[in-house]
């Protein structure tokens, strides 16, 4: 029997698995073997709109986007395999974290979705981060309603159900108002102990609001926590014919708890096990570490969030990564064919990359600030790319395309040092996914300088948070109920774990250097912001 033909058979049979993941740009869908495997796969592409200052999805359009990459999918396996996909043996649904949706005892929308993307909630997230000693940031649900209390808006006493929009996709295809713990940690803190949220800020929060009369308290309206290998619910009816309007899926699949996107990146990087963690690297750039045990202190840079089976993780996030070295790279390029040579963008970085390894380990003296837009990490609300060199250094292209690469991680190693200097946080491994890891050995090696750690590169990790949401519905249905999730996922990765770049000391020693050299420039990029309105 082929490959093909016992795929073929497996999903007939009804043993394949789906996760399906609402991204901000993109919805998509995996369906996967037991064993962790890709069988096909289907995309919808939507966007966010901008409504009366609000970044927001209409609902409708979410409906419509879940229906139609599910046929996408459909279709893939009909082509693919021959089979008309009717039967799974589990699946699980995603999405992107934090914002803000409520609905009426009706399950009526009060107020159009408020997405993550909102940077509205200023005034709620200080107060609340004071009142917890816990930082709540400004994209996370509490933030959003908080916010709408303290504005006096109509809608707030009439909540019966606040959730995401992965939770709100779980209860219309289940009926079941429950989440993944790693999601609901992005709704309201969330205590690692007793795997539910805070008692003593759930306490805390009602006595804020007290005097406001509402008939709720807040975790009468909160879904019900969840964790990764629990059961959280059947698909209804109701549901199959959402996500299969032509009516072949059958209902009473088995559910997954709802996760975030940062909780399926997790699984989708075998980043859940304790002192491990992942960075994406392109556009922006983030770093999540599982920690050993919970922080003496809040600060400002980090965080805080649990893995899909309730363990405490700090992030570090940076707005600014890899655009403008892109920029550059893109001009180099541009210099390339005026001389009447064309190089495409693969050649470009595969040539220019390696080329950063042989520069000087501290760069040469050069410096750059790739401020696209602004950075919080380091104060800044606007950014103003720039390139500083000292005049009696080399003024190489190696040290020219390593100072840009350093520079690209220095906010992301100043969120990092709260972990690691002030906490004491121990890393073991960083597991690297995004463009900086594209070419070969390069970024693993300049981002193990940076974070200080052996950086590994996964094969599989481009499959994304859909194929992490899948792998969270199939470790479900694992045969060994008492395995855990972090052994589950080394099974599953166990033919695909790239070999990890250790910090070479040079390198290492080079990137401080630089480090330094950047926090003492940060008056240069003040200034060209100042001057270059």
């Amino acid at each position: 029997m082929s490959d093909t033909q016992a795929s073929a058979q497996l999903i007939e049979s009804g043993k394949a698995l789906l996760g399906l993941e609402l991204g901000s740009t993109r919805i998509k869908a995996v369906l996967i073997s037991p064993e962790g495997e890709p069988l096909a796969s289907g995309a919808y592409g939507w966007e966010n709109k901008l409504i009366d200052g609000i970044w927001t999805y209409d609902l409708e359009d979410v409906w419509k986007g879940v229906a139609a990459c599910y046929a996408d999918l459909k279709a893939s396996v009909q082509s693919e395999y021959g089979v008309t996909l009717t039967k799974l043996a589990a699946a699980g649904f995603s999405g992107m974290m934090h914002g803000y949706l409520v609905l009426d005892k009706d399950d009526t929308l009060l107020t159009p979705f408020r997405t993550w993307r909102n940077n509205i909630t200023g005034e709620a997230s200080k107060a609340l981060t004071e009142a917890f000693n816990y930082p709540i940031p400004q994209r996370w649900s509490i933030a959003h309603l908080y916010q709408a209390i303290l504005k006096n808006e109509e809608h707030v006493q009439d909540i019966a159900f606040m959730t995401s929009i992965a939770g709100l996709l779980h209860y219309r295809l289940s009926g079941e108002r429950v989440i993944g713990i790693g999601e609901a940690s992005g709704m309201f803190a969330v205590d690692p102990d007793s795997l539910d949220y805070d008692a003593g800020m759930i306490k805390t929060f009602n006595e804020l609001i007290r005097e406001r009369g509402f008939s709720w308290k807040i975790e009468e309206i909160l879904p019900k926590v969840r964790v990764a290998g629990e059961a959280a619910g059947l698909l209804s009816e109701e549901g199959a014919r959402l996500l299969d309007p032509a009516g072949d899926l059958l209902p009473g699949i088995p559910l997954a708890p709802p996760e975030g996107d940062a909780q399926t990146g997790m699984a989708a990087t075998n980043s859940v096990k304790v002192r491990t963690g992942n960075v994406s690297a392109g556009t922006s750039v983030f770093a999540m570490v599982v920690l050993e045990k919970k922080l003496k202190a809040v600060h400002e840079e980090i965080d805080l969030m649990v893995t899909p089976d309730g363990k405490l993780v700090g992030m570090s996030h940076s707005n600014n990564c890899s655009s403008d070295f892109d920029a550059w790279i893109s001009l180099l390029g541009q210099a390339a064919e005026a001389l009447g040579f064309s190089v495409g963008p693969d050649d470009l970085y595969g040539k220019l990359m390696p080329l950063a390894l042989e520069g000087d380990a501290d760069a040469g003296g050069m410096l750059s600030y790739g401020y696209v837009s602004g950075e919080h990490m380091t104060g800044f609300h606007e950014g103003r790319p720039l390139f500083v060199r000292q005049p009696d250094r080399p003024f190489t292209l190696a040290n020219f395309l390593r100072t840009h690469l350093f520079s690209a991680l220095c906010a992301l190693r100043t969120g990092l040092n709260a972990l690691t200097e002030k906490e004491g946080v121990l890393v073991d491994e960083i597991r690297g996914h995004g463009g900086l890891f594209k070419t070969p050995g390069v970024g693993q090696r300049i981002m193990a300088a940076a974070v200080g750690a052996p950086v590994s590169v996964l094969e599989t990790a481009g499959e994304g948070g859909a194929w992490g949401m899948a792998l969270l519905a199939a470790f479900m249905q694992r045969p060994e109920q008492s395995q855990q999730l972090p052994e589950y996922l080394d099974r599953i990765f166990a033919s695909s774990m790239g070999e990890a770049v250790k910090p070479n000391p040079a390198d290492e020693e080079g990137f401080q250097e630089f480090f330094r050299r950047y926090h003492a420039g940060l008056g240069i990029e003040r200034a060209a912001v100042e001057s270059l309105k």
